[in-house]
């Protein structure tokens, strides 16, 4: 199986906002990454708007030749402004104001009643849905019995871990996570804090279908570009699975 990269581009986003202009223009980059390889882009509509805008969702949705995967909260705000864009993923995604990036998975035994309703609200406008969570089996089968299309597997603690850290027990629950995943008839993806030198160990579990990785890529473009930065993930990926 052909392991899929999806080149998150928040943060060229952030960027921009950061000074209220008008550049860098996030529809440039997500091009630009899908020239160098990227199989998909991701983009996350927080409810603070504090980098992707509707407007880039909108026009990405326009000039993709990717899938568009929209991370968003299971809100009835996010879907009154995500559904009408009609992306081809939404990932539903723990948020909160407070946090710089996502921190842990959904809790989707807890949140079981108000994530039917969302996906089933997602599924009648033919988006399909996919639910960040950790690599926790009970969360697994819950994402089954929601009839979920995919989980992303949350490989943030895993990405934490020290240089000199052992990896062992992070990985085990990723790949039993995603052995559980695969058995339930559910896509497997992966994401949340990956580089360069983390990413190969992860990429090497054989349900893996698709990484998402955002702030290693843009962060390396600042120094090299975004096409040789996206080359280089996508040879790391290479080197990982053959």
């Amino acid at each position: 199986m052909n392991l899929l990269l999806g080149v998150n581009i928040d943060h060229v986003a952030t960027l921009r906002q950061a000074r209220g202009a008008h550049e860098p223009e996030p529809i440039a980059a997500a091009l630009l990454a899908q020239s160098a390889g990227a199989d998909g882009i991701t983009v996350h509509l927080r409810g603070d708007r504090r980098h992707i805008q509707e407007r880039d969702v909108r026009l990405l949705k326009e000039v993709l030749a990717v899938p568009l995967n929209v991370e968003c909260a299971a809100t009835p705000e996010a879907m009154a402004a995500v559904i009408p864009l009609k992306p081809t993923w939404v990932t539903l995604v723990p948020e909160s104001r407070e946090e710089l990036t996502t921190q842990g998975g959904l809790d989707a035994v807890f949140l079981q009643g108000m994530l039917r309703t969302v996906i089933r609200e997602l599924r009648s406008a033919g988006i399909r849905t996919s639910l960040f969570l950790d690599p926790v089996l009970d969360q697994i089968k819950m994402a089954a019995k929601l009839e979920a299309d995919a989980v992303e597997l949350n490989t943030g603690v895993y990405s934490d871990l020290p240089m000199d850290g052992d990896p062992s027990l992070e990985l085990g629950r990723l790949r039993d996570s995603a052995r559980m995943t695969t058995r339930l008839g559910l896509r497997v993806l992966a994401g949340h804090g990956l580089n360069l030198q983390n990413v190969g160990l992860v990429a090497a579990i054989p349900e893996v279908e698709e990484l998402n990785i955002g702030h290693s890529i843009i962060g390396r473009a600042v120094l090299i570009g975004l096409e040789r930065a996206v080359a280089e993930m996508r040879a790391a990926l290479a080197r990982a699975r053959p």
